[in-house]
């Protein structure tokens, strides 16, 4: 990264990188804007790089990591045919815990961080399972502004479908309850496979959108929320989604983490914020501990 500050960037400047990350703006358009920002010796070039993920400065858990078995595997899509890939990890050891959780990846494919994510998962203890929704139309290019064009072409609800799918794939396949962790498109995901999902065991969506009041009858597995302070687009959703849960007497815990910005648990990018990142991997990790047994 560059040797720019969190601090010294305004939150407009965070504020229009969503809006770029979340396909609201095109790139031509967010390099211009974010020119309005580039004075005082800052440059378009330098905000670009800040703000861009550093995967190869972030990785917690090395892919090679020897406490644990990595493998990808593929199992078959309900939509138009053919399968979608996934990385599969296991505590090397045996599982600590007999359970396994579904890791969803953001709107851009099964990243670097992603993997990361999966590993550290399956490092706590449970068998980790992160498929790539880009599967079909190649997989994860291998850079996230390409993987955001390539998913912008996918129907989210056929990418609904292939997790629905990876569910299915671990019931078949072992022993134990089944839990989802998802993050931005993965916490909407999350709560997707919550409503449609009787048997899922425990969902942890992060900053994820909210299903239709309507749904929240459907649900029965108990739900772990993660939501940035900062975080107004999502969070405009989240009273409605909070009345209908206290409504059906479902159960949940809810927690907003003031002053970050969405994105606050990716470590890749200056949107995270260590403290609230640590705080809420700590609660999700235990809550599993607790629902997968």
């Amino acid at each position: 990264m560059s040797e720019l500050r969190k601090e010294d960037i305004r939150q407009e400047v965070f504020d229009l990188y969503d809006d770029y990350a979340h396909n609201r703006l095109d790139r031509r358009t967010f390099v211009q804007r974010l020119g309005t920002y580039a004075v005082g010796g800052l440059t378009v070039a330098s905000l670009m790089s800040f703000l861009m993920p550093d995967y190869g400065g972030a990785v917690q858990v090395a892919a090679d990591d020897p406490r644990l078995l990595s493998d990808y595997i593929t199992y078959p899509s309900p939509k138009g045919g053919g399968s979608i890939k996934a990385l599969l990890v296991r505590p090397a050891a045996g599982a600590a815990h007999p359970g396994a959780v579904i890791v969803v990846h953001e709107n851009r494919g099964l990243n670097p961080h992603i993997e990361d994510v999966a590993r550290r998962v399956a490092l706590a203890g449970f068998t980790a399972l992160a498929p790539d929704a880009l599967t079909p139309l190649g997989g994860y290019p291998g850079n996230d502004d390409e993987g955001r064009a390539l998913q912008s072409k996918r129907d989210r609800n056929e990418m609904l479908e292939d997790f629905i799918a990876a569910h299915a794939y671990l019931a078949g396949t072992q022993k134990g309850k089944i839990g989802v962790v998802g993050f931005c498109f993965g916490g909407w995901i999350a709560n997707m496979m919550a409503v449609r999902l009787p048997a899922l065991a425990a969902a942890v969506p992060f900053y994820g959108g909210q299903p239709a009041a309507a749904d929240v009858p459907a649900i029965q597995a108990p739900l772990q929320l993660h939501y940035a302070g900062l975080d107004t687009r999502v969070n405009e959703g989240w009273p409605a989604y909070e009345a209908a849960l206290k409504e059906h007497k479902k159960e949940y815990s809810a927690q907003i983490y003031p002053n970050v910005n969405h994105g606050f648990h990716n470590d890749t990018t200056p949107r995270y914020d260590r403290p609230a990142a640590e705080l809420a991997w700590k609660r999700t990790i235990e809550f599993f501990g607790q629902r997968l047994k």
